[in-house]
């Protein structure tokens, strides 16, 4: 099965892009009520504060998670896996227990190159049609 992901590198510029925000923002809300701003200035000051942090925290999760690879990376199960996911200790043998996986033994239902249902060209290592997503 094929997913597109945001990738570990992005999510971790992210997180960092989203400290600098924070760092930002609290030097505008010190800023903005030192000088006697408005009201709406410190407000304004608080909410991109807090809107960094919640960046930071989904980027941090993103960056940290299993098979995290690069920008839009189109991946299947028979891939090379993520050396930075090995480094922090996932097992590359768990991908092979997901549910909706096949043993490398078990064969398709259909044989060829096109998809029973719909006619849609499907090679011959797809386990579901590319065009109108049926088990073949």
């Amino acid at each position: 099965m094929y997913s597109i992901k945001p990738g570990r590198g992005p999510s971790a510029m992210g997180a960092i892009g989203g400290v600098a925000a924070a760092i930002f923002g609290v030097c505008w809300t010190i800023g903005a009520a030192s000088m006697g701003a408005p009201w709406f200035f410190v407000l304004f000051g608080v909410v991109f504060v807090g809107l960094a942090v919640v960046g930071i925290a989904y980027n941090f999760h993103n960056a940290m998670q299993r098979d995290r690879m690069s920008s839009f990376d189109i991946t299947t199960g028979q891939e090379e896996g993520d050396p930075v996911a090995r480094a922090l200790g996932y097992d590359p043998r768990a991908d092979d227990e997901r549910p909706g996986r096949r043993d490398k033994e078990e064969r398709r239902r259909f044989d060829g190159d096109f998809c029973p249902f719909c006619g849609a060209e499907a090679s011959r290592d797809f386990d579901y049609c590319p065009k109108c997503g049926k088990d073949i």
